[in-house]
């Protein structure tokens, strides 16, 4: 029995970013630096992750934060001392770009507490989301805004209602490293069902090779399985496992879909991807690719 007032038809605004993170991949740096708050290229991590969220017309987003993520809030404010000192200067260029960040949506924060995994910190965003749809966009992945990821989805939740999440087929030997989708095919050749997951499985036990990636559409009802769900894998409360139950049965919170995303993603929690990630990112700049692909292409001829 569906326990929430929820509406599938309801416009979906809100969006929740969870970042309370520890970065110990990256240490040394993020020992006083949120990991979010590394550059690729020019812009943190994050704000391409607020921007995919503004530009899906998700406009009032939450993050999920924790201790020493208070730059992740300062990056997302004003800053009227710096702002005035480039209207002194008439550097009209870097001055849009320091207010692009605060003008870009109405920013909400709470602290998830302790780190008791991803189900938790969507669970700390249930005051602020009510019985309402909403996304979640997990920081460590950047989808290339030419590839509008999120916006496909909500539209797959606005038709269908229920939830939605990313899917992107992986090599069956990397399976064990993401949450796994058992799937049946549907009129639309990007969209699936979704009829079980199981969070990173043996490859021999996976079910598919449809890897979860970092993009949810989620009904409301998910915050009740939340809250009764145990522990799981790493004695976390795992995202997952909620939706596992929501696929099992759809008159929980309707029925659970997927999009199967062929589009470009960089992954920015691992060391290597990261690096890649502003490689590629850097490489299709108009104001900085030229010049870098041409020292790029020097540089490997070089090393060769």
């Amino acid at each position: 029995m569906v326990t929430g007032m929820t509406d599938s038809h309801t416009r979906i605004t809100k969006a929740v970013i969870p970042a309370a993170g520890l970065g110990t991949r990256f240490l040394p740096a993020t020992k006083a630096t949120p990991k979010e708050m590394l550059p690729v290229v020019d812009k943190p991590a994050i704000q391409y992750v607020v921007e995919e969220a503004v530009s899906a017309g998700l406009d009032d987003v939450l993050m999920i934060t924790g201790r020493n993520k208070r730059p992740l809030e300062d990056h997302f404010d004003r800053n009227y001392e710096l702002e005035s000192a480039l209207q002194r200067k008439g550097d009209a260029s870097r001055l849009a770009k320091v207010q692009e960040s605060s003008d870009l949506a109405t920013m909400h924060y709470v602290r998830q507490g302790d780190p008791r995994g991803l189900g938790h910190a969507v669970l700390c965003a249930a005051p602020h989301v009510g019985h309402e749809p909403f996304a979640v966009l997990l920081g460590d992945d950047l989808i290339d805004p030419r590839d509008p990821l999120l916006a496909r989805m909500v539209e797959v939740q606005e038709q269908h209602g229920g939830s939605v999440i990313a899917l992107m087929e992986v090599d069956p030997a990397q399976i064990h490293l993401y949450g796994c989708a058992a799937v049946e095919t549907t009129a639309d050749s990007d969209v699936v069902k979704v009829t079980d997951l199981v969070e990173k499985p043996d490859p021999s036990d996976a079910p598919s090779n449809y890897a979860i990636i970092g993009r949810y559409v989620l009904d409301p009802n998910i915050f009740d399985i939340l809250r009764k769900t145990e522990p799981g894998r790493g004695g976390e409360i795992q995202l997952t496992d909620a939706l596992q139950k929501l696929a099992a049965d759809e008159q929980v919170g309707g029925p659970v879909h997927g999009v199967v995303f062929k589009g470009r993603r960089y992954d920015t929690g691992d060391r290597g991807d990261y690096l890649r990630a502003i490689v590629r990112l850097a490489c299709e700049r108009e104001d900085l690719g030229p010049d870098f692909r041409t020292w790029l292409r020097s540089y490997v001829t070089e090393e060769m």
